[in-house]
């Protein structure tokens, strides 16, 4: 049974930082790309940022990129999301996903496999 677990979502203040985690199971973890994608209220799922199976090819989107960091672990089967400089728009359920894939594509339909999300608050 595949499962992808997202923890590490919480209320933090604007300004601040977290790390979300995606724990994966059932499946071949380091043949697969990671992605993460959020979200919000009123708003289609856009994608933040991948991974490749690797771990050498990582890609963002424009709105966090200088601000947030993905990485893997393949001795865990975990992936991370580290987000920091937050800012009430980053306001979203964020979710991760895997790819049949070597590489992390920037559309949900690159991904097979998703969590089922964990909440990020950016109070101002």
């Amino acid at each position: 049974q595949v499962q992808l677990v997202e923890s590490g979502g919480k209320l933090v203040q604007a300004g601040g930082s977290l790390r979300l985690s995606c724990t994966v199971s059932g499946l071949t973890f380091n043949s697969r790309a990671v992605g993460w994608f959020r979200q919000a209220p009123g708003k289609e799922r856009e994608f933040v940022a991948g991974i490749s199976s690797s771990g050498a090819f990582t890609s963002y989107a424009v709105a966090v990129k200088g601000r947030s960091t993905i990485s893997r672990d393949g001795a865990k089967n975990v992936g991370y999301l580290q987000m920091n400089s937050l800012k009430p728009e980053d306001t979203a359920v964020y979710y991760c996903a895997t790819s049949r894939y070597g590489s992390a594509g920037p559309f949900p339909r690159d991904y097979d496999y998703w969590g089922q999300g964990t909440q990020v608050t950016v109070s101002s």
